[in-house]
């Protein structure tokens, strides 16, 4: 694996080694100690020319744990605002010896042009391109799920897959890289994907996805869901009406209250509720819901920088099948 672009085409063994990798790492952040030397002397760049809060923090975290340095490439105030292409950005990494490059760009595909291109010779993370695709959220939330039902189940998650998971996944598809990348990724490790929104802010094609589409969300409620995902309505994307109000988005599509309270009634004790954020609280999801024991938000957040520390390990270090005692051994000689 040279590249982490997108989830459509990462192979189950390429996913399943993220995720196990990922185990050991948080495992890491628990300890005293929370750095490996594993990318000491390695420069990561995170290379962001989209607002982001949670996803920049969480590559700089996770590649400062592992000892790499990193440059923080902010956009605005920077020549990218003067008209500097993509290209001449790149060739400038590439001059500063950048062995990581993790993008976020508002077109689609841009981080597949930085890796094919033949710009730079780095590894080429996606972190959000465009309506594309967000891999590491989506392993980040697979991490999530299969840690929640390893220990309901009493089982070890290292190894695991999600057959046999029932995700729901609710909001706006349309205008979402996570849903995309959380699709094609669940499909890989067994899951059932049903998306639930209204007809407006489903994708063209959706027919053809490896999904069942609902516009209901208490009937897919019904049918019984292991996990519940909320995605944020993309307010700045839209620039048309998709949905009367915001008052009926919420009643018909949100996830409330008195949603939240249904799970027990169906007997859903397990099922937990899940939004990648930032979140609008009252629209898509309703503040109970969003602090209840069932929410997932901060699991989600601090299991990403685990995700990406493994992603950036594997990449950089190699993705053998000895990444685990390797990890573990670069941490022992740093005590």
């Amino acid at each position: 694996m040279r590249h982490l672009l997108s989830t459509h085409d990462l192979a189950r063994a390429d996913a399943l080694q993220i995720l196990d990798t990922a185990e050991e790492m948080a495992a890491v952040t628990e300890r005293e100690v929370k750095k490996l030397p594993a990318l000491r002397g390695r420069t990561v760049v995170n290379l962001f020319f989209e607002d982001s809060t949670r996803t920049r923090i969480s590559f700089e975290a996770a590649a400062k744990r592992l000892s790499a340095d990193v440059i923080n490439f902010a956009v605005k105030g920077s020549s990218v605002s003067k008209g500097e292409s993509l290209k001449d950005t790149a060739q400038t990494l590439e001059a500063m010896s950048a062995d990581a490059v993790v993008i976020r760009h508002g077109a689609s595909g841009a981080p597949q042009q930085l890796a094919n291109s033949g710009w730079i010779d780095a590894a080429v993370i996606n972190a959000g391109d465009g309506t594309h695709e967000h891999p590491t959220q989506a392993l980040l939330d697979a991490f999530t799920m299969r840690r929640h039902w390893a220990k309901v189940r009493g089982l070890n998650s290292i190894g695991s897959d999600l057959s046999g998971l029932r995700v729901a996944i609710a909001g706006d598809v349309l205008h979402s890289r996570v849903a995309r990348s959380n699709v094609w990724l669940l499909k890989t490790l067994g899951a059932s994907v049903t998306l639930v929104a209204p007809p407006t802010l489903l994708p063209l094609g959706v027919s053809s996805w490896p999904v069942a589409v609902s516009y209901d969300l208490d009937a897919t409620l019904d049918t019984g869901v292991d996990a519940m995902m909320m995605l944020r309505v993309q307010g700045e994307r839209m620039n048309a009406a998709f949905f009367p109000s915001e008052r009926e988005y919420s009643r018909r599509w949100g996830f409330d209250d008195a949603r939240l309270a249904r799970l027990d009634s169906l007997g859903l004790k397990d099922t937990i509720v899940m939004h990648p954020g930032p979140m609008n609280r009252g629209l898509e999801i309703s503040s109970a819901a969003a602090d209840s024991a069932r929410s997932t938000v901060l699991d989600q957040v601090r299991n990403g920088v685990a995700v990406r520390m493994a992603a950036l390990y594997l990449l950089l270090s190699g993705n053998s099948s000895s990444a685990h005692g390797s990890a573990t051994e670069n941490f022992e000689r740093s005590k």
